[in-house]
């Protein structure tokens, strides 16, 4: 058995080809719009207001005879995207995390957020398991007579993936790797639920939104909680406009908008 930690690492995020959006918006008149940004710094958030914009026309006034006026501070103009539940258009920013050293308790649950996610899992049908990665909480830890009993199981139950590859001769030359794909699928049926795997999971804007604020929640599961209290002060740091909102009460992620 070896402790492990789950861990969380940012690795996609939006890039914006700005030569092609001044393209389009020479062809509809907004490209004083185009001037305000700050290039580069916030794709995220310049991809949110722009998909708003486009909705309306409103990147300058006068573009569509109803607009008279605009926001032009991106910050208010997000809050007020958030405040309308206008999240349609959070749904083309989206952000890939690699998720590792997770529970397959936790990826049960995360596999129930459907909508506006990309799912690429460790598959144990193909990784033979050599050791049992296993995180425990706190307060398992500081119960000397649990962490006694839990440690010798998983113990044998890792000696028992041992046994198995070498009774399978798994490492003998000559296997061919279909052979040990149908026996390492067998012997994963031995793994504990609470084995850590590993996986990149991508979400837009909307679905993170929702996912932060249930898995956060007091009564969510403890590691997914932990999990996404990460993901949250992450995504407050990537796109701030879009994250503001939240308050934080007993590691619950309150938004202030919902239904987003």
């Amino acid at each position: 058995m070896r402790a492990v930690e789950p861990e969380v690492f940012l690795v996609s995020r939006p890039e914006l080809d700005y030569k092609e959006l001044a393209r389009y918006l020479a062809e509809v008149g907004g490209e004083k719009w185009l001037e305000r940004l700050d290039r580069g710094d916030l794709d995220a958030q310049d991809l949110a207001e722009f998909a708003g914009r486009l909705c309306y026309r409103s990147f300058e006034p006068g573009l569509n005879a109803n607009v008279t006026r605009i926001r032009e501070d991106q910050a208010e103009y997000l809050r007020n995207i958030l405040a309308s539940a206008h999240g349609s258009v959070l749904e083309h920013v989206n952000f890939g995390f690699v998720l590792h050293n997770v529970s397959r308790v936790l990826t049960h649950e995360l596999v129930r957020h459907r909508p506006g996610v990309a799912i690429s899992q460790e598959s144990l049908r193909f990784v033979r398991l050599t050791d049992l990665p296993f995180w425990f909480p706190d307060w398992a830890t500081q119960d000397s007579e649990l962490m006694e009993r839990a440690t010798a199981v998983l113990d044998q139950l890792e000696e028992f993936q041992t046994w198995m590859a070498e009774h399978f001769g798994l490492d003998n030359e000559g296997v061919p790797f279909s052979e040990k794909k149908h026996r390492t699928s067998f012997m994963r049926r031995f793994a504990p639920e609470g084995v850590a795997t590993g996986l990149v999971w991508t979400a837009n804007v909307r679905t993170l939104r929702h996912t932060i604020e249930a898995r956060t929640a007091v009564g969510a599961e403890e590691e997914i909680r932990m999990l996404f209290q990460r993901i949250g002060e992450l995504m407050r740091k990537e796109a701030p406009a879009l994250f503001s909102d939240y308050v934080v009460e007993d590691g619950a992620w309150i938004p202030g908008w919902r239904k987003v």
